[in-house]
């Protein structure tokens, strides 16, 4: 009972969290914006001293599954002895993703690259005795990959940190506020390198849950990265002064509140590699989730959790590279489009070109027969399917010559033109699309 109250109170911070009122104007962002809502896909890459043991990331000492101690001698194992930057980028790109976001530190405080606050990072405490980011963002950067930075606020390491273990602080704020002080300069400093040295086009925070914007000093951080980089983006985890919502394993049922938004999910059932766990998603399943946020208006951070070798696990690389050929088959679905039309008209994920002349519908692999489109008021130029080229017939159904309500536009997809996981119509219309949303008979509303 003790664990589940902590799990419910843990949710309930990354609850408040989650729906921290946004402070920036989408109003303001949109320019810089752009490429991010044209991106649909990023990789997240978790990567640290955890692989060493393949154990919870940080979660594992604070939640008292391993001793503080025993999780810092992982700082021994970590060798980056298989370490490729650039075999990683290309993978990436072969993915089909536009970003990619790297963990430069998590919540244990060990940083992956050469830090002058701290020898607590993998260059002066771990047999890689070297920087692995500087070599990783520069691969990116060839393979014209946007380069994100995972940063977290907490550092459970930090002995001016408040937190440590799940049950336990080291001190309040209010009554040692110098000691808190020491903490700020200390994670200010290191946000500042990591700013100056790979000038990230996205920060992606984590564990504001822990303190209040003010205590983060949320507004003056976002003053000082957006004064060194305009153009630089920003996660909603900085207490409301970020730029876009990243649900995170759970895809919403509803469309989340801030404008732009990403799902970040896992490709087994942790963010590192953990060897146990072998609940890999299937291709088909990745596919689904991806396709269905990018109807959403949404992105897709998929993570991949690094050995400590610096290797990527096959499952991982398998996954990447069928991401890759559905991508190639099917990209012009997804890249640069913008999200579909409202659940009801189309039992599946749709999007829209941008000039919303060519709806793209989106079909379980194995679906064939007479596909059902409601409330299409356009004029249908030409269905081809996504890969094959192959024509497609219509019929529209229920058309009333005196009535403006549009009939039902019945789509024959026969079973020779599947897609090996997700087939894509693109449907070209005569104009911008125009949808019937009434209730039928002689109430129209268009």
């Amino acid at each position: 009972m003790k664990r589940l109250l902590v799990l419910v109170a843990f949710a309930m911070q990354l609850l408040t969290a989650a729906h921290a009122q946004q402070k920036t104007n989408p109003d303001d962002i949109k320019e810089k914006m752009q490429w991010f809502s044209d991106a649909k896909l990023g990789i997240f890459i978790h990567w640290g001293i955890y692989s060493v043991k393949g154990i919870d990331e940080s979660w594992s000492f604070h939640n008292k599954k391993i001793s503080y101690p025993d999780y810092m001698q992982q700082l021994k194992g970590f060798t980056a002895n298989n370490y490729n930057p650039q075999a990683w980028a290309d993978l990436i790109k072969e993915s089909g993703a536009r970003y990619a976001v790297m963990t430069t530190k998590h919540h244990d405080g060990v940083a992956l690259w050469d830090s002058k606050y701290s020898k607590l990072d993998v260059a002066n405490s771990t047999p890689a005795k070297r920087d692995v980011l500087t070599p990783f963002y520069a691969a990116l950067r060839r393979d014209s990959i946007k380069c994100g930075a995972y940063f977290s606020l907490i550092d459970w390491s930090h002995n001016d940190y408040p937190q440590f273990l799940k049950d336990s602080n080291r001190y309040e704020i209010k009554a040692q506020p110098e000691r808190w002080q020491r903490f700020l300069k200390y994670y200010e400093g290191q946000m500042a390198e990591v700013m100056t040295k790979f000038n990230p086009d996205l920060w992606w925070f984590d564990g504001d849950w822990e303190h209040s914007a003010e205590e983060w000093e949320a507004p003056k951080m976002r003053q000082m990265l957006t004064s060194h980089n305009p153009n630089t983006i920003i996660n909603g985890r900085l207490q409301g002064y970020g730029d876009y919502e990243t649900p995170e394993q759970n895809f919403p049922v509803s469309r989340p509140k801030y404008h732009w938004w990403e799902l970040c999910m896992t490709i087994n059932n942790n963010w590192g590699w953990q060897p146990q766990d072998n609940n890999w998603k299937t291709p088909f399943e990745i596919i689904t989730i991806f396709v269905d946020a990018v109807s959403n208006g949404g992105n897709l951070l998929l993570d991949i959790g690094p050995k400590a070798d610096g290797s990527i696990p096959e499952e991982e690389v398998h996954m990447l590279k069928e991401l890759g050929a559905w991508n190639k088959r099917n990209g012009e679905a997804v890249f640069n489009t913008i999200g579909g039309i409202p659940q009801g008209h189309f039992y599946g994920p749709t999007t829209l070109s941008k000039d919303s002349s060519t709806l793209y519908l989106f079909l379980p692999a194995k679906t064939s027969g007479q596909v059902m489109v409601k409330g299409l008021s356009n004029k249908i130029e030409s269905i081809t399917v996504l890969g094959n080229n192959s024509q497609l017939t219509h019929k529209v159904v229920g058309k009333i010559s005196w009535s403006p309500v549009p009939g039902l536009v019945f789509i024959d997809v026969p079973e020779n033109v599947h897609d090996k996981y997700i087939t894509v119509l693109k449907v070209k219309l005569d104009k911008a699309v125009k949808l019937y949303r009434g209730q039928g008979g002689f109430l129209t509303n268009d």
